[in-house]
């Protein structure tokens, strides 16, 4: 297969028949399917947005209809056994009404996707969609029409469980659970100041009866059984691996640098000043017969904008070395990893017998790495410096539970990190696989930035290849600047690049259909995608 993303031309895709909603991504007013390709109307409306994107097949790999099912013989491109997979964008289903976004944009990038050698696409599943207005009252609809869309078309899903709210796009926690919250916010994580973080549950509830007399662990549970029989025709065909929401934005961390413009600023602040948190601490000092170390965390921390050498507790030397420092960061991270071990256990659990594939999302918290106090994993929960590992116990943690590992970052190098962070997301990435090696931990990368960043395809083929333990990786996002003219061609190219299987003589075309090609070369149309 060969495919270039230059020009203005029309891509061959296959029979199909793709959805034709009205959508706000990619609202085509022209779409058409004929018997060997798909094509693309224009409308005017997309040129005030500024965002085009087109599509040129040349020598396509004709997609035959036993090609587009799942199952032996289903051909993906792949470095040394890596599978490719791309995220759905975010708002995929709607808040409002749990209808399909973008319904024919997506349609459309499914096709595209596949026609490249894709495996697989991910779908962020959130919590404050399908329960959003009462305990134990799921509505699915909206993400059931997406997995039936992605198994038309021949793919694999990978579903993420999305237990946070998100500020981009606009999606609360349930508004029942919110409500609750109103009344208790030490259901929240808080931070010295007693700002609340609103947009997940404090990792101090996890077994305690906040929601209307249930934990908040027996609320997940029962998600998860309700997502297990609702998708149970999808389940080990379709649907092959699944990730559990751990913290903020999915991952297992304090929201440590939530007043941040970015994770890679500042020294983040310790969140452990709700009412919860603040009794574990207390009860665990006094059983260590220090009570005194229980009444808060580190005084002389700095605050959320301020350089961790502002004050004292990072210096040289200073705190995070000294007797209480160790009692208060171990602490710290232990309550961390043990929210972790319950949520993968409970995952484990639930789908054990479904034939899925369990993961779990860690951060890449790699400002300040060059220093030996590491401050920015301190206080998102991973105790991680110059004297000790603190990426064994996580990945001990999902060896535990039989879980992979999700890394994002790859795409990220030390040569274009600012020089006053002290950042190194090489050397964090290479101690946290060397850890998930030694346990026998599969790693699957993502990429941290959806417009793409210098270099970074580059890097993540260099993270690709190689002894390391990836077994899968999601390039994120679909949308408006996926689609780019900037964009897409180097997306392209860099699935072309990876290594291809060689085709069986059967699977090569025929001169019938190099004919079929060379009218879908003449024949050229555009699409253009606003963003959401």
């Amino acid at each position: 297969m060969e495919v270039s993303v230059i020009g203005s031309s029309q891509t061959k895709l296959g029979a199909s028949d793709l959805a034709s909603r009205e959508v706000g991504l990619c609202n085509l007013k022209t779409f058409k399917v004929l018997s060997d390709r798909v094509s693309f109307g224009q409308n005017n409306r997309w040129k005030k947005a500024g965002i085009r994107f087109t599509l040129r097949a040349l020598r396509t790999e004709p997609v035959r209809e036993e090609q587009k099912r799942s199952g032996p013989g289903t051909i993906s491109k792949t470095v040394d056994g890596v599978r490719l997979f791309v995220g759905l964008p975010l708002d995929a289903v709607s808040y409002d009404c749990n209808s399909i976004n973008h319904a024919r944009a997506i349609a459309a990038g499914l096709k595209a996707l596949k026609l490249l050698g894709v495996e697989g696409v991910e779908l962020p599943i959130w919590w404050g969609i399908v329960e959003k207005e009462s305990m134990g009252e799921y509505d699915w609809s909206g993400y059931l029409a997406i997995a039936e869309m992605v198994q038309k078309v021949g793919l694999k899903l990978h579903v993420s469980l999305c237990f946070h709210g998100s500020k981009r796009p606009n999606i609360p926690l349930p508004k029942w659970v919110s409500q609750i919250g109103e009344s208790q916010p030490n259901i929240f994580f808080t931070d010295k100041s007693g700002q609340h973080y609103k947009e997940c549950l404090s990792l101090a509830v996890d077994n305690l009866p906040v929601l209307d007399g249930k934990t908040p662990v027996q609320v997940y549970q029962s998600f998860c059984e309700s997502f297990k029989s609702s998708f149970s025709p999808f389940m080990g065909s379709t649907i092959t691996s699944i990730s559990m929401g751990l913290g903020p934005d999915g991952e297992l961390r304090y929201p440590s640098h939530h007043q941040l413009p970015s994770k890679t600023e500042g020294a983040g602040e310790f969140q452990c000043y709700d009412q919860n948190m603040l009794s574990f601490l207390k009860q665990h000092a006094e059983a260590s017969g220090n009570p005194l170390w229980g009444l808060g965390g580190p005084h002389d921390a700095p605050t959320y904008h301020q350089s961790p050498y502002s004050s004292g507790f990072f210096k040289d030397g200073a705190s995070w070395e000294s007797t209480y420092g160790d009692f208060f960061l171990s602490w710290y991270s232990n309550q961390l990893i043990a929210h972790g071990d319950c949520l993968l256990s409970l995952a484990s659990s639930t789908f054990g017998d479904s034939g899925l594939t369990i993961y779990g999302r860690i951060p890449l918290m790699h400002s300040w790495y060059g220093t030996r106090s590491h401050p920015s994993e301190l206080t998102a929960g991973f105790y991680n410096t110059a004297n000790k590992d603190g990426y064994e116990p996580v990945a001990q943690m999902f060896a535990k539970n039989s879980c992979k590992m999700i890394l994002p970052g790859m795409d990220l190098s030390d040569a274009k990190q600012p020089k006053e962070n002290h950042s190194s997301p090489e050397l964090l990435l290479a101690q946290i696989m060397a850890a998930c090696r030694k346990h026998e931990v599969k790693v699957s990368g993502q990429n941290s930035s959806e417009s793409g960043v210098p270099g970074g395809f580059a890097q993540i083929k260099k993270n690709l290849a190689g002894d390391n333990v990836l077994d899968l990786f999601t390039y994120h996002r679909m949308g408006a600047s996926f689609f780019s003219p900037e964009h897409f061609p180097l997306f392209t190219e860099f699935v072309r690049s990876l290594k291809q299987p060689e085709l069986h003589s059967d699977d090569l075309p025929t001169e019938e259909e190099e004919g079929a090609e060379s009218t879908v070369l003449s024949h050229e149309s555009s699409v253009s995608m606003q963003a959401a």
